[in-house]
């Protein structure tokens, strides 16, 4: 029988925003690598293989020898106050409660909840019980649609609400990759640039190219994303590229990549590049050391001098209204 959990608080009627973000580990140490990656690379969301075929590689190999090279890496980006993506998501959490306070004329509670380690969504979503929340918004800061990514996030909500015994109306963000003020802060930074560069490199997360043939929406969302902020910067054709990064594992993943796309820019005499990251709503390991670190060797070794990364948009003004506007709109008709 399954034991349901029985609200702290009783429902009142209350609205509540959980902000919610892959996740990072507690420590750039092996130990705690470690068991970020358990607990990421086990969700059949994630790595989409037979179970069978792909538990026994994960445990015996990728969960060997992995969490020594990735902590390795967290170390460099890591700073005294903690991992970067943690404290963009806790400044953005708090500075999407700020606006949503002056902008309701009440206080709103936001929680901030990630998919694997440290504040978990249950916590958040334990948080917000306790509140009396009853109607809850819920805005994956994956700005473009996966499976892998804001799929696994409500697979994780509803697993967790379907625990409890009173659950509250729910409104999720399923994607913002076309949102005006997303696009404009995306535009704002860019233009923020003092010098820049020739050309300028849209690099997203990738994922396995069958995940698309499947049906998700992924990579049209991306290159909509990048054709927005091309419109508004007017720039013209062959000064930027869409490519994806990270890949991982033995599957063909959306090309082309961004390795690859620096390596091949620097080789026909490309001598700067800026890359933006607009998948990523936080500067985090995979922002601050494979593009800043491994792509600009990548882009020298091939005959390149400069690679800018340009900042995600963590906690910058505009993209903390942009967030607030978006659970604006998804609290119509749940606040006054």
């Amino acid at each position: 029988m399954t034991d349901y959990v029985s609200p702290e608080v009783p429902p009142s009627g209350g609205v509540g925003v959980v902000l919610a973000n892959l996740g990072t580990p507690d420590a750039p140490t092996p130990g705690a690598v470690r068991r970020y990656l358990k607990e990421f690379l086990a969700d059949p969301r994630v790595v989409e293989l037979p179970r069978l075929l792909w538990l026994p590689i994960l445990y015996l190999f990728v969960l060997t020898f992995r969490p020594f090279r990735s902590a390795r890496a967290y170390q460099t980006v890591w700073t005294p106050e903690g991992s970067p993506l943690l404290l963009n998501a806790q400044a953005q959490a708090e500075g999407v409660r700020q606006s949503l306070a002056r902008r309701l004329g009440r206080e709103v509670p936001v929680e901030l909840g990630m998919a694997y380690g440290n504040p978990s969504l249950p916590s958040a979503l334990a948080n917000l019980r306790r509140s009396g929340v009853s109607r809850v918004v819920v805005l994956p800061l994956y700005p473009q649609y996966s499976g892998s990514t804001t799929g696994s996030v409500l697979d994780r909500l509803f697993a967790e609400l379907s625990r409890w015994r009173a659950v509250p109306a729910v409104r999720t963000v399923d994607h913002y990759s076309d949102d005006p003020g997303y696009i404009a802060a995306l535009v704002a930074s860019l233009r923020e640039r003092e010098d820049p560069a020739e050309h300028l490199v849209f690099s997203f997360h990738g994922v396995p190219e069958r995940y698309v043939t499947a049906g998700d929406p992924y990579r049209a969302q991306c290159v909509a994303t990048a054709h927005a902020v091309v419109q508004a910067l007017e720039l013209p054709d062959g000064a930027w590229t869409v490519a994806f990064q990270s890949r991982f594992g033995p599957d063909q993943w959306l090309e082309p990549s961004t390795e690859d796309t620096l390596s091949e820019l620097g080789a026909r005499g490309v001598k700067s590049v800026d890359v933006l990251c607009p998948g990523f709503s936080s500067d985090c390991l995979e922002t601050l050391e494979e593009i800043a670190v491994e792509g600009a060797e990548t882009f020298h070794e091939a005959g390149g001098e400069r690679l800018h990364l340009v900042p995600c948009l963590n906690d910058r003004p505009d993209h903390v209204e942009a967030l607030a506007e978006i659970v604006e709109r998804n609290l119509a008709g749940w606040v006054d």
